[in-house]
């Protein structure tokens, strides 16, 4: 769907990974799964925002987290882990581009 909208993409497998990517370069938007192998979302997202404290300058990435437990206490418990936002699997284009259009410039 990304990709579809004219967005430049990079897929990371598991929570480490996305650590790493996101350490290695800046990105505009970050959806985190939270039921990743080796780390799941919510470690990696905590990782994200500790190396983005220690960056100079300090930076601070849009994450939002992706799952399909839609209860408020998962909406909260991604929220304390360090995520901005929440979409619950399954989700279609057009709730794809509202949470994008909340927090970054959509192409198009």
């Amino acid at each position: 769907m990304l990709e579809i909208l004219g967005c430049t993409t990079a897929v990371a497998e598991q929570g480490n990974e996305a650590v790493e990517a996101a350490a290695a370069q800046p990105f505009d938007l970050i959806f985190m799964d939270c039921h990743m192998p080796e780390m799941d979302g919510l470690t990696a997202t905590g990782l994200i925002r500790i190396h983005e404290q220690q960056s100079q300058p300090p930076r601070h990435t849009t994450i939002v987290a992706l799952t399909a437990n839609a209860f408020p206490q998962d909406r909260e418990r991604c929220l304390a882990a360090g995520m901005n936002d929440f979409l619950a699997k399954p989700f279609g284009p057009a709730e794809l581009v509202a949470m994008m259009e909340r927090w970054v410039k959509v192409p198009g």
